[in-house]
């Protein structure tokens, strides 16, 4: 093994460390959260599975900590072969701008409310409810694994991945450091509006259908915001993505806490 694959291989497993409580934490809370949002027919087929809801957070702990050791290995790598692996670390100007951006995204996002939520009663509803606004299962489960098993998946694994390979596709000619811009924009929008695709099974759910509003609303909200999210990974590094989706969450709950009925 070549030096600079074991150093690369070393920050990887140093990182990789860092995330698995995070992920561990997101994983946990997200299986309790997912548990109380579902009909209590569906909640009684789950208790004949799995034994218990706390069975059920270990499962998602388990599986959250599985994405996030791959994710984070293998996006790692790629992120480095394609020059999009910053320093892990935080500078102040950067941190500054950062938060202003997610003031923004959590502030619209905050308003879906009182924007979409006035056109579909659905969307107005979730927002009624005590497990999304007042739930710290859903709390925690937004804040750590949205804001981190979700940007190791979707910004440092896949679309570090769809950049490298539209780099080796089309690009092979330029060198890691060379790689057109319009490389890491087209894998941004790639992987922001797959995210947003993959909302829609839910949103049909939802919904029960899909209207030209409600598909709006999922690529605005998911897409949109995950632009600006890939942004900051390709501009600033992974670790500036996590603390915009991660304070996105948090901008947004606390204002449907502090004004939602």
């Amino acid at each position: 093994m070549k030096e600079s694959t074991k150093e690369t291989l070393k920050k990887a497993l140093k990182f990789t460390a860092i995330i698995i409580p995070i992920a561990a934490i997101g994983g946990y809370f997200t299986g309790k959260y997912a548990y109380a949002s579902y009909t209590e027919d569906v909640q009684q087929l789950i208790l004949s599975q799995v034994g218990s809801v706390q069975n059920l957070a270990l499962v998602s702990l388990v599986q959250s900590v599985m994405y996030a050791v791959f994710c984070a290995l293998i996006g790692y790598f790629l992120a480095e072969n394609i020059g999009l692996m910053k320093p892990l670390k935080y500078e102040k100007e950067t941190l500054k701008k950062t938060a202003i951006i997610t003031l923004f995204c959590g502030i619209l996002f905050g308003l879906d409310y009182w924007t979409f939520g006035k056109a579909l009663p659905e969307v107005a509803a979730t927002y009624e409810s005590e497990i999304t606004i007042r739930s710290f299962d859903n709390w925690m489960a937004s804040i750590f694994y949205g804001g981190v098993v979700e940007e190791l998946l979707l910004r440092l694994f896949f679309m570090s991945l769809v950049a490298f390979l539209i780099w080796k596709l089309f690009f092979r000619k330029y060198g890691k450091n060379e790689i057109p811009e319009g490389v890491f924009i087209a894998a941004n929008l790639i992987s922001a509006m797959t995210f947003a695709a993959g909302h829609l099974p839910t949103t049909i759910s939802m919904f029960g259908g899909l209207t030209p509003l409600i598909v709006f609303r999922c690529f605005l909200l998911n897409g949109g915001l995950g632009l600006v999210f890939g942004w900051l990974y390709r501009k600033y590094g992974i670790q500036y993505s996590f603390i915009g989706h991660m304070g996105a969450h948090i901008i947004s709950k606390t204002i449907w806490l502090l004004f939602a009925p």
